[in-house]
């Protein structure tokens, strides 16, 4: 599969027309089966001409190691003229299901920006809750710089918050596979059962909850 490197030829056209803020947005986690589902979105200054150059290694975060994530993340807050993330929790995740629970992590990403965007650029989703004009982009976090920015803050934000999951919920292996479906994950809830923190409606934990019943 062919690596694509974001750009900001869409922000770029955006700024141009007089619309800014413009906040780009992404989020991580939804198919996990345990922890939060985390959203960030991310507003980067138009008025800096190397802004791609000086943000050079950030890109899809899923292409990108925990190292790299983690010194970019950094960069970007660096850089970046506002950041915000929201979570939804394993709760809000079992009872709205995952696509609406991730447009409440979204949302609640937008209101802790420390100023009001008037466009946003999403990946593939469109937040209907919220009035300000916004463009769904099709694997948006490996095209624009600001959805790419986001999906870092995003993923590194959830990682460190699974790290923090081990310590409280010991032996599930959350510092390693941070939620998600690896065969290690598997056979701890064999052995422990779900904790708070899983996701009783995904169906692995679903099945083991309806077993213990």
């Amino acid at each position: 599969m062919m690596r694509l490197t974001p750009n900001l030829r869409l922000e770029s056209r955006l700024w141009r027309a007089g619309l800014f803020p413009v906040a780009g947005l992404d989020e991580v986690g939804r198919g996990a089966w345990a922890g939060p589902l985390v959203a960030a979105a991310v507003v980067l200054p138009p008025g800096r001409k190397d802004l791609r150059r000086v943000l050079a290694g950030v890109r899809d975060s899923k292409q990108m190691t925990p190292r790299q994530r983690t010194t970019w993340a950094s960069r970007v807050r660096e850089i970046a003229l506002a950041v915000g993330v929201g979570e939804a929790d394993s709760a809000e995740v079992d009872a709205l299901g995952p696509l609406r629970a991730t447009r409440l992590a979204m949302e609640r990403a937008l209101h802790a920006l420390p100023l009001q965007p008037c466009f946003l650029l999403l990946d593939f989703m469109r937040l209907p809750e919220v009035s300000l004009p916004q463009t769904s982009l099709p694997h948006g976090d490996a095209l624009a710089l600001s959805i790419s920015a986001a999906s870092v803050i995003a993923k590194v934000w959830r990682d460190q918050g699974m790290i923090s999951l081990e310590e409280r919920y010991p032996g599930y292996g959350f510092a390693r596979h941070k939620g998600y479906g690896t065969l290690a994950h598997r056979e701890a809830l064999g052995r422990l059962g779900p904790c708070v923190v899983h996701r009783a409606s995904f169906a692995p934990v679903a099945g083991l909850l309806s077993a213990a019943a």
